[in-house]
């Protein structure tokens, strides 16, 4: 998809996004959105462009590292739950719970019993959000081995995104066929009526974040409300000019000289 098409789709979703935060704030609504898929396949910059028109005092990002010492011995949801939103929150998970059922059950982080329990258990986990009235949304982004392998070489010959390799990422290369059984075992046993899994073609990333902004919208109810009138108080006087230490702006400069 070319950029130009692209920014000018984007934008009128933003506008819609940015609606939906205000009914969500109007009418206490709590939105979690899970970005699930591969490496490489896009989410961080999928969770960006959703992110971008929002408040971030309403919109929050939640990616968690592994967990400490303590974390591994509690219930494996509790270090989750504390970050579900309160009323007209949103919350975007960068990866969620489900790292049991795809990176711990690939490279042997978690135990055969410990997976099978969690994919015994989420469905049940996730009826209780939505009873509770939370706005469950779960999207896995597709990418092709081929593509996958090109990100990953991008990544480590651009020395500003080389910090996203990790050793975990380099290793799966190799456990391509196990992360696809481990995903088809994860939605088999978790997708469900009340929280349903969307799989969203990531090939194209822009095609692909505009699929998934416009999902998520259509599948939300009426969401109009109406803008809060603001009223603009008239201006104060001004003070008199202060005088700080200014710094100068760098000069210009060719990319051979320095």
């Amino acid at each position: 998809m070319k950029s130009k098409h692209y920014e000018k789709t984007l934008e009128a979703l933003h506008e819609e996004l940015v609606g939906m935060a205000r009914w969500a704030a109007a009418t206490g609504q709590r939105i979690v959105v899970l970005f699930e898929g591969r490496d490489t396949a896009g989410k961080g910059g999928a969770i960006s462009a959703m992110r971008h028109p929002l408040n971030p005092r309403q919109c929050r990002v939640v990616a968690l590292p592994k967990p400490s010492e303590a974390e591994s011995t509690q219930w494996y949801f509790q270090r989750y739950v504390q970050h579900l939103p309160s009323a007209g929150e949103i919350v975007l998970f960068d990866r969620s719970w489900y790292n049991r059922a795809g990176v711990e059950a690939v490279m042997g982080f978690a135990s055969a019993a410990q997976v099978s329990a969690f994919l015994a258990q989420t469905p049940v986990f996730e009826r209780l959000l939505v009873e509770d009235g939370i706005r469950l949304f779960k999207y896995w982004l597709t990418t092709d081995q081929e593509q996958q392998e090109e990100r990953l070489q991008e990544r480590y010959e651009d020395p500003l995104k080389r910090w996203k390799l990790s050793p975990i990422d380099l290793a799966a290369r190799a456990k391509y066929t196990d992360y696809t059984d481990a995903r088809e075992a994860m939605l088999t046993a978790t997708h469900t009526e009340w929280a349903p899994w969307t799989l969203v073609d990531f090939n194209d990333q822009k095609r692909g974040r505009l699929t998934l902004i416009r999902d998520l919208l259509d599948r939300l109810p009426d969401t109009a409300v109406a803008p809060p009138a603001i009223e603009l108080a008239p201006l104060g006087h001004a003070p008199e000019k202060e005088s700080y230490g200014v710094l100068q702006p760098l000069p210009d400069f060719d990319a051979g000289d320095g």
